[in-house]
């Protein structure tokens, strides 16, 4: 067997858990910090909560609540300095994934230097970071969990992944009551950045017995409960098993890497103002369907943890019966189904497929892939 790495935060799951957010920083030795978030979170009133919970330890902080759905390399410019300038020495996100990627990317650049652009690829970060707090508050990017930080080079228009283990969080704490303040669209389009997290890190060329328990089960916990959870607000069981789902898929994700689908997503959400969930939701089957012969025994495998009955059917029949499921999935919460419903046209299909070819994302894909076959499949999905 090859020799593997396995990398996770503290975690702190539950009901309530956000109560944890002030003490989980005086454990780590801080006095001021920057608490990161955006308008919905404050207007949700989880940012407060936060707040309250620092009070509450005798912690002092500074906020940057200026957090966009893509962020850019300006707002970790101006988030790194609002962190210096009020001597701050550690950071709390709290947040969706745009929210805790920025968090992610100012403590880099509060003890790095330099800009963001500078540490885009794999382990290009050089220098401790502060300690770093992460709250999820969407059961969807896994960013509270993982090595990644994804952020938008307003030049290029263009979706940079910095990759290490520097970015793994100190301490993670997800408490699902914050996802019943999300609106059905939102829940929909997370849920099924969960499932792309899942599926993705299973058939990764980096995939191991460690993030296949994690992935499998976070596929279980989908299949099973994005529909209610999109369906009521108040489903207070099915937003503990998104919440939890969200979390194994993303440690799965974290140790396996992703593959096409994130790498597509990302170059086209640096040059469209879209939700990366979104984006992944119409990708998703089309890329399955792209990657099936290159591991049709793991395909089997999602059909059976998405609870379809593969008695008699050969790896790849089980297959497109996984990808079928996903389709199904998708249609039954009204996610978009096609990239031409996005804004998305076949003139701009060139120019995305130059940058997903360059993402590190596509490292780990099962099945190797050129330009031309990136085009081909945005082209079915249009």
């Amino acid at each position: 067997m090859k020799m593997t790495k396995f990398i996770t935060p503290e975690i702190i799951f539950g009901n309530g858990s956000i109560d944890q957010a002030g003490d989980s920083c005086l454990r780590l030795g801080a006095k001021k910090v920057l608490i990161v978030s955006d308008p919905g979170v404050i207007e949700a009133g989880w940012a407060d909560k936060v707040i309250t919970t620092c009070e509450e330890a005798g912690l002092s902080y500074s906020t940057f609540f200026e957090v966009t759905t893509n962020p850019s390399d300006l707002e970790v410019q101006k988030g790194s300095q609002t962190y210096v300038e009020n001597e701050c020495d550690a950071v709390i996100g709290i947040g969706g994934g745009s929210v805790l990627d920025v968090a992610k990317s100012i403590a880099i650049i509060a003890t790095n230097g330099g800009e963001i652009a500078q540490y885009e690829g794999v382990n290009q970060i050089a220098h401790p970071l502060p300690p770093l707090v992460m709250i999820s508050t969407t059961a969807g990017s896994g960013s509270e969990v993982s090595q990644f930080s994804v952020i938008v080079d307003s030049e290029r228009k263009k979706k940079m992944t910095i990759v290490s283990k520097s970015l793994v969080p100190d301490i993670s704490i997800t408490d699902p009551l914050t996802l019943m303040t999300k609106s059905s669209y939102l829940t929909a389009s997370t849920g099924l950045d969960v499932l792309s997290h899942a599926i993705e890190s299973y058939v990764s060329v980096a995939a191991t017995p460690l993030t296949d328990v994690q992935a499998k089960n976070a596929m279980k916990l989908v299949s099973s409960n994005l529909r209610p959870s999109v369906a009521s607000k108040t489903n207070e069981e099915a937003k503990l098993h998104m919440a939890m789902a969200s979390l194994q898929a993303g440690i799965a994700f974290s140790n396996a890497i992703l593959g096409a689908v994130h790498a597509i997503s990302h170059a086209i959400g640096g040059r469209f103002q879209l939700a990366h969930g979104v984006i992944n939701s119409v990708l998703l089957p089309y890329v399955m369907d792209f990657n099936l012969i290159a591991c049709p025994k793991r395909y089997k495998e999602i059909a059976k943890a998405m609870g379809k009955d593969v008695t008699g059917l050969s790896d790849e029949e089980a297959g497109r019966e996984a990808i079928d499921m996903v389709r199904r999935l998708s249609k039954d919460i009204e996610a978009p189904q096609t990239l031409s419903a996005l804004g998305i046209t076949e003139d701009d299909l060139p120019l995305i497929a130059e940058d997903a070819i360059e993402d590190a994302c596509m490292i780990t894909n099962p099945r190797d892939i050129s330009t031309k076959d990136i085009i081909a499949i945005c082209k079915q999905a249009l």
